[in-house]
């Protein structure tokens, strides 16, 4: 059972500007974000299916970070080139048979290159085949969350049954930023990359164009057409845009700048809780402490309509009874936040720290009282 605690939210925010409706925006699908608050702003057809090209390339980036954390691979590893990388269509980086090449080359033609050859030589010696490596990719999307979306290559080249939405690939890459940011930052802001003699240019316009863009990733096929996933952190916020089958390179880059500027103009990312802080503290049942400290193992952010954070409201659900023990980490309850009345979310509200069962007479006299409640 929940139980509801109220409190208030000490914000300040100057009154700017209510949120505008969202500007029109040329392509067949969008998503524009809020990652510190992980809030959607605006979406259109944001759960539709769609071949999403090259930016298959953020979850292949995904699973050769996962693997390099786990120490199942090195940056400075030689990788055998096959027949199949060598052979690959589209965009390629240019690795050869009888060239070496290590996993580091391979993770940057991959990125800034967009090299398609790179993707089947990281997925051949994570998995030791492509079609391995892309039950991998499923697995992760499933984790994930991403429910539309289904993976049968490392790069994107099209397929029938390879697709994905706005809205997946808005969790892969805010996952991606958000489990690996050392790697995000050393990769995905690179304007070029040198390889084999061959200088190439990243293909995210938006890198030249606005200095707090710092990836991520462009796609296109004839089918998809003109795809493409930015990121910009402007001070302490982080904004994403999602945007699929716009008409050319440069409409695409010019639409998700509108989406972030949009974004950053009339919201403002609000700081409701630092990691680590008491939100309140929670009574507890049978226990060695009369109540347990409960908040958040991260900073807790709500984005609003620019001037609106006065109107924020939040309401502690607690679960009760809370019975100990308790572990630190152990979800004990919500925090139900509204905006003006209407519900913004709800948010898990973890045990800051652990509580051990009382004694003999402690829990006795504490089930009694449960009785008499």
């Amino acid at each position: 059972m929940l139980r509801t605690i109220a409190f208030s939210l000490l914000i300040t925010c100057s009154a700017v500007s209510n949120a505008q409706t969202p500007p029109s925006v040329i392509g067949k699908a969008y998503v524009v974000a809020d990652v510190s608050s992980g809030q959607v702003l605006a979406s259109e057809k944001a759960d539709d299916r769609f071949e999403p090209a090259s930016l298959t390339k953020i979850m292949t980036a995904y699973i050769v970070f996962q693997t390099l954390k786990e120490k199942k691979l090195t940056l400075d590893k030689t990788v055998p080139v096959s027949e199949k990388a060598w052979r690959a269509s589209g965009s390629r980086m240019f690795i050869e048979p009888n060239r070496p090449v290590t996993v580091d080359e391979l993770i940057r033609g991959m990125i800034v290159q967009s090299g398609n050859d790179a993707c089947i030589a990281l997925a051949e010696v994570i998995a030791g085949s492509e079609d391995v490596f892309a039950q991998m990719m499923n697995r992760e999307a499933q984790r994930l969350g991403m429910k539309n979306s289904n993976f049968v290559n490392s790069n994107g080249l099209p397929s029938p049954q390879h697709y994905s939405s706005a809205r997946d690939m808005y969790l892969l890459a805010s996952a991606l930023i958000s489990d690996y940011p050392a790697e995000y930052a050393t990769y995905y802001s690179m304007k070029e990359y040198r390889y084999n003699n061959i200088t190439q240019m990243n293909r995210n316009r938006l890198l030249w164009l606005d200095s707090t863009v710092d990836g991520m990733k462009t796609g296109y096929t004839e089918a998809a057409g003109y795809c493409l996933v930015a990121s910009s952190k402007r001070g302490p916020r982080r904004l994403m845009s999602v945007l699929l089958g716009s008409s050319s390179e440069g409409t695409r880059a010019q639409e998700s700048q509108k989406l972030l500027n949009w974004g950053f103009q009339f919201f403002d990312a609000v700081k409701l809780y630092d990691k680590g802080q008491a939100v309140k503290a929670i009574e507890v049942w049978k226990g060695a402490a009369p109540s347990v400290k409960a908040g958040f193992q991260h900073d807790m952010f709500i984005t609003v309509p620019k001037g609106q954070a006065d109107k924020l409201k939040a309401d502690l659900l607690a679960q009760q009874p809370l019975v100990a023990p308790i572990t630190q980490g152990q979800r004990v309850g919500l925090v139900r936040v509204t905006l003006d009345g209407k519900p913004v979310g709800e948010y898990p509200v973890l045990a800051l720290e652990s509580v051990a069962v009382a004694g003999v007479f402690g829990r006795a006299w504490d089930t009694l009282r449960l009785w008499i409640k």
